[in-house]
């Protein structure tokens, strides 16, 4: 914006330092004389002229505001008056000129009009769009959704505005319609007012008014007033939804966001992000209106990116309404959480074949061996079914797989596996002697500490003793839990065991040590591959898809809502597995290129196989969502 007094160029010329060739010292002194009263509001020819030639208006700043509320007030009163003969009687503009010039003689420590909710542009931005060249390519199409978020978002307006409008709806209508032509008016829509509108804006030329934009925002009260199911605290609103109150623009989108439903998967996702900022900054408040706003357009059966944004909405209200926690780990560590995570393993490529990838590792490290001894913490019956199959497929006589199933009976997830445990091991048996394999299972109880090779009945030289930790150690506590650190201290019961090979399977996720803000966004991305990935293999309507996708949600729901002891699941990026491993004296064994190739061979499209450093990874669309890897 030109600050007042400042010198006006020849019409025809710009300035010194603009787009024009002329400067202000070449530009010759003109004296204008006063306009008769009448046409002192309005442009002359020579005005026209001027901007249409690229040049400035030679009028000072007072008179081009009054300039062009004039032409805001004549519109006005002739659509107001043409609509009245119809139905309607006319809107007292003077009123509302008279309220807005009293309000603001009555208020001089009153701060600058922010619109309604921060939603109604300032008054600066309002008179500059008559005179900057982006306007031009504004429609009516675009100016429409704009005035209908201001009337949602608009406040319940005074009494005496009421009464001006007795028809509520129609009213409201009526002036919707008089303020989108109006809008299209002086946006300048038509061709010629287009051309001298960007001639204008060419040489820099902005207009502001404070009265200006008070007068407008008095008019638009008059078609928000019928709104009166909005709550009454329209004023505090914004301060709440945004982070930067000083910052007009991001609370202008908070404001916007939190009013209406959001329209696309793209808002959503960033009040979603908004929502998760607030409560990192503590605005508890905030976040709630931002998550009432998402529950209302969330479709957990609509697209992966509608089901992902109402699955981490959910995970961020649990974590403000925050339930008690007996009661939140008796959902994720009881025996449906449990079924439910078996059956994702069998129908997500990205777990599955992650698991396949670490019994192509066993199978290599046992090689022909006879006796196979497998010592799982969580046995995975999709695994170890493909497991016996390939081991029948090696035709080596009297092959005998014996499994040793390790519960802790500290952990949350025991209560729900040893009832369990029975089924599986006569599920597996059946497997085995259809395979024509020797079977035997045995279930032992004991804690990280006390795992030694006689009590899991391990017979060094007579057997190939392998160690599975499939989707289980990251659900064993660190040192970022507890002083004892069982997640180390199980790593080095298992070195003392000496395996032939140890499997590790995990997601590729930081929601171990990582703040929320960290964790919040890891896990968006995590689990949005993970429920795009699901469209390739199951319908939407399918009810293994519902009880894998609760699965999952309880798994965000867990790292995303809680903290302390109470987060159970407690994922890492392979880096830090590498780093624990080592420093419980273990070392990596590569997983090789045959390896790839046989998972490779059973990709579907859209799923990824990357060797890395001697690890598998299994992913969606370039990211990896599980990591498959041996040690030793």
């Amino acid at each position: 914006m030109d600050p007042a007094g400042a010198p006006w160029c020849d019409p025809r010329r710009g300035y010194a330092y603009a787009y024009g060739a002329g400067s202000v010292a070449q530009a010759p002194t003109v004296k204008r004389q006063p306009p008769p009263p009448q046409q002192q509001l309005l442009p002359t020819r020579q005005d026209v002229a001027a901007v249409a030639s690229g040049g400035v208006l030679k009028r000072s700043l007072g008179e081009v505001e009054r300039w062009q509320q004039a032409l805001y007030l004549r519109e006005v009163r002739q659509r107001v008056a043409a609509q009245s003969q119809i139905e309607h009687p006319p809107i007292d503009i003077g009123s509302v000129l008279a309220g807005a010039s009293a309000s603001r003689a009555s208020g001089p420590s009153r701060p600058p009009s922010s619109g309604f909710a921060g939603l109604s542009p300032q008054p600066s931005s309002t008179l500059s769009s008559l005179t900057t060249a982006s306007h031009m390519e504004t429609r009516p199409s675009h100016v429409q959704p704009l005035l209908q978020r201001q009337m949602v978002a608009a406040p319940s307006a005074p009494p005496q505005a009421v009464a001006r409008v007795p028809a509520a709806g129609r009213s409201a209508a009526r002036e919707l319609v008089l303020l989108q032509e109006l809008e299209k008016h002086l946006l300048g829509d038509d061709d010629d007012d287009g051309e001298a509108e960007a001639a204008g804006s060419a040489c820099g030329s902005t207009v502001t008014s404070s009265a200006w934009g008070d007068t407008i925002q008095e008019l638009n009260s008059i078609t928000a007033a019928p709104l009166t199911s909005l709550p009454s605290n329209h004023s505090t609103a914004p301060a709440a939804m945004s982070r930067s109150p000083s910052n007009s623009s991001s609370s202008t989108v908070s404001s916007a966001a939190s009013s209406s439903p959001p329209t696309s998967t793209a808002s959503s996702r960033q009040l979603l992000s908004e929502a998760a900022a607030a409560i990192v900054d503590g605005n508890h408040a905030a976040a709630a209106a931002h998550l009432a706003v998402l529950k209302v357009a969330a479709n957990p059966r609509g697209d992966a990116e509608q089901r992902l944004v109402a699955m981490m909405a959910s995970a961020l209200s649990s974590r403000i309404g925050r339930p008690p926690a007996s009661q939140h780990l008796a959902g994720l560590c009881g025996a449906e959480q449990r079924a439910a995570c078996q059956l994702l393993h069998d129908v997500s490529p990205c777990f599955g074949l992650a698991l396949h990838g670490a019994n192509l590792a066993i199978l290599d490290a046992v090689a022909d061996q006879r006796v196979i001894h497998l010592i799982d913490f969580d046995v995975s019956v999709a695994q170890h079914i493909a497991l016996i199959q390939a081991l029948s497929s090696r035709r080596v006589a009297g092959t005998c797989l014996k499994v040793t199933a390790v519960a802790d009976p500290t952990s949350p997830f025991t209560p729900a596996l040893t009832p369990a445990l029975g089924a599986t091991e006569q599920r597996l048996k059946r497997h085995a002697q259809q395979a024509g394999l020797e079977f035997r299972f045995k279930a032992v109880s004991c804690v990280a500490g006390e795992i030694e090779a006689s009590r899991l009945g391990c017979e060094p030289g007579a057997e190939a003793l392998v160690v599975n930790l499939a989707f289980v150690l990251s659900r064993v506590p660190d040192e970022s839990v507890s002083p004892a650190n069982p997640r180390d201290e199980l790593l080095r019961g298992v070195r003392a065991l000496c395996p032939r090979v140890v499997t590790l399977v995990e997601q590729e996720l930081n929601a171990n040590t990582a703040p929320l803000a960290a964790r919040f966004a890891d896990a968006c991305a995590h689990y949005g591959a993970v429920l795009e990935s699901l469209d390739a293999t199951l319908a939407r309507d399918s009810a293994q898809r519902a009880r894998a996708e609760t699965a999952l949600a309880n798994k965000a729901a867990n790292a995303v809502a809680r903290e302390g002891p109470d987060r159970v699941e407690r994922c890492e990026v392979f880096g830090k597995w590498r780093a624990r491993f080592g420093m419980a004296g273990l070392r990596p064994v590569a997983i090789g290129q045959g390896v790839a190739d046989r998972v490779r061979a059973l990709l579907r499209p859209g799923f990824d196989v990357k060797l890395d450093s001697g690890r598998l990874g299994v992913g969606w669309m370039g990211r990896v969502v599980t990591v498959a890897s041996a040690w030793r």
